[in-house]
């Protein structure tokens, strides 16, 4: 029996967790991923094994037919988000999948905050110069009586506002899918979505990307906020259109951005967001830290030898 692992952090720790593949008699299957695999080189490769447990590859339905034509008769998402995966298409050819939910809560809303605080008191923008010689003093930000638009109540977003209510913001937070109050949810207010908008000093991402979440933050939206807000994504790059964030960061209607996430990774040498120094940017690596891979790492192999019926 093989599997293919194409999850990057889950590949950088397949050492301490190949014992757990070898005690069933599994080969694993681990090629060099640098963020995703492309789709033809997943139609050659997930064919010839009998799981696979994906990251952020394309995960379609030529690739899951491809699959189906072969060996594959199983797949587990590794992580929490699933806009890369066609689960329609799984169901239509009879394969079992399923993600890992609520494993990178505190993990990505940790460093939801890092870009938090390094974007109000330009701590990145200083170490840069320091590194260059310079010595700097950029004026920063106070956070008591500023105001956070929080997008996504799920469990990322729930462990941001926990952390959030130790800077003394105001929280208005967006979640059309939440059923819990702003009391429950640990916010000053829950608004749909962009109620309110123009009060917000920052704009924090942390919902899932869905068809009605898709370029949510657009020329439009961005025309709505406060003058110099700042914008923080750590859910999905497609949530943002970058074309109208770039314009926004022109004009300096949006005064900065932290971003772990973009439309297209790795985030291409020509884009223009490389120009603006005083944004912060990301490798799509707020999940990763040794603990939660090995977390979820595991919780998939679980799922993954359910699906198998490996005792």
């Amino acid at each position: 029996m093989k599997v293919l692992v194409t999850c990057p952090p889950m590949l950088k720790a397949i050492d301490q967790l190949r014992h757990l593949f070898e005690e069933k008699g599994i080969e694993l299957i681990t090629p060099n991923v640098v963020q995703v695999l492309t789709e033809e080189e997943l139609i050659e490769l997930v064919p010839t094994v009998d799981a696979w447990i994906i990251g952020d590859d394309p995960a379609t339905e030529r690739v899951f037919t491809a699959g189906k034509n072969g060996k594959l008769r199983a797949a587990v998402k590794w992580g929490v988000g699933v806009d890369n995966v066609d689960f329609k298409a799984c169901e239509k050819l009879g394969i079992p999948i399923q993600n890992t939910p609520r494993m990178f809560g505190n993990e990505v809303a940790d460093m939801a905050l890092a870009y938090f605080t390094g974007l109000l008191r330009e701590s990145y923008k200083v170490d840069r110069e320091v590194r260059k010689g310079n010595w700097i003093k950029p004026p920063g930000m106070s956070t008591v009586d500023k105001t956070v638009a929080l997008i996504g109540l799920g469990d990322i977003g729930l462990a941001v506002a926990r952390r959030l209510k130790g800077f003394d913001v105001k929280i208005n937070a967006y979640d059309p899918f939440t059923n819990l109050n702003a009391a429950q949810a640990g916010v000053d207010q829950v608004l749909p979505f962009p109620e309110g908008l123009e009060a917000a000093d920052f704009v924090i991402i942390t919902c899932a990307l869905t068809p009605s979440s898709y370029h949510m933050i657009n020329a439009e939206t961005i025309a709505q906020m406060k003058d110099g807000v700042k914008v923080i994504n750590v859910a999905r790059g497609p949530l943002i259109d970058e074309p109208a964030l770039i314009d926004a960061l022109k004009s300096g209607k949006v005064s900065a951005a932290g971003l772990d996430v973009f439309e297209i990774e790795p985030l291409p040498a020509d884009s223009e967001l490389r120009t603006f120094e005083q944004c912060i940017f990301g490798t799509h690596n707020g999940s990763n830290t040794k603990e939660a891979v090995i977390r979820a790492s595991h919780r998939a192999i679980e799922i993954l030898f359910g699906f198998l019926d490996i005792k």
